[in-house]
């Protein structure tokens, strides 16, 4: 009897403990199948030397400006409160994590990008007026010549996303992820440019394509809001883009820093525990 006595306490606490647990996973929710997600940032660029090719047959022109410099126009750095939101370098992504399990999502990533042909004494190789010329002007707007992709570079991209956990505190109210992706689309340039005075009609013009991929570090708070850091390279190919009597074509590679603030919501079907 008194071996009876001393097991009962180990019973009633393995029953009280099971009693627990049982309510503990009866009153844990199902989590859902699927992630939407969407967000807002800016972005920072620096770009490889490259070669823009003027084709202006009425002319008798066919050139390319050689191993050209060209630099970005954040426009946040001159004052990010004092223009509209839509002036700065910005950037949006949406995406779904079609398999939250396992972290597989698809994504819309646009980057309105600007590059600005540097002010520099360009070698020009090529036919300029039908005669074969290899020589250097000073390229600037003062002397008749300038090229912006000033209201947007603009890459376009269809992303391949895949997220790994790196770190969750006990009660997941920080998280801390990595995120790769890959995707290719269309470029979208708002092309502007003037050579030995002569001005193109400016405007945006679907031009080419490009690809990138992106390494980004996502840390999210009590579930819904996130902040977002990437670092990207682009390739971009741009064609048929239209300047005064004719078309350029103009290709280079882009690094990029990228941070958005962004919002993330369950979505889809409950998951079975």
């Amino acid at each position: 009897m008194k071996h009876k006595k001393n097991i009962l306490p180990v019973v009633l606490l393995f029953l009280f403990t099971l009693i627990e647990f049982s309510a503990a996973a009866q009153s844990k929710k199902p989590q859902r199948k699927k992630e939407f997600y969407f967000s807002w940032g800016y972005n920072k660029e620096w770009y490889t030397n490259s070669n823009v090719k003027i084709n202006q047959p009425s002319l008798g022109n066919n050139y390319s400006f050689v191993n050209i410099k060209g630099h970005d126009h954040p426009g946040w750095d001159e004052g990010l409160f004092t223009k509209a939101i839509s002036i700065p370098q910005y950037n949006y992504r949406i995406g779904l994590f079609v398999n939250k399990k396992k972290g597989l999502a698809f994504e819309i990533n646009f980057d309105h990008t600007k590059f600005i042909f540097t002010d520099q004494q360009a070698r020009i190789k090529g036919t300029l007026n039908s005669k074969t010329v290899d020589t250097t002007v000073n390229f600037s707007q003062p002397n008749g010549f300038y090229y912006y992709l000033n209201n947007g570079a603009n890459f376009l991209l269809f992303n391949v996303v895949k997220r790994w956990h790196w770190y969750a505190d006990k009660k997941e109210k920080i998280k801390i992820d990595f995120l790769g992706k890959a995707g290719i689309g269309p470029v979208i340039p708002h092309v502007e440019n003037a050579f030995f005075g002569q001005k193109n009609k400016q405007g945006f013009q679907f031009g080419g394509w490009n690809i990138g991929a992106e390494a980004a570090i996502r840390a999210t708070f009590f579930n819904y809001v996130y902040l977002e850091y990437s670092n990207k390279l682009d390739y971009a190919r741009y064609s048929n883009l239209k300047v005064y009597e004719g078309t350029a074509r103009h290709a280079f590679g882009t690094y990029e820093m990228v941070l958005n603030l962004g919002f993330t919501f369950p979505a889809g079907g409950k998951m079975k525990n």
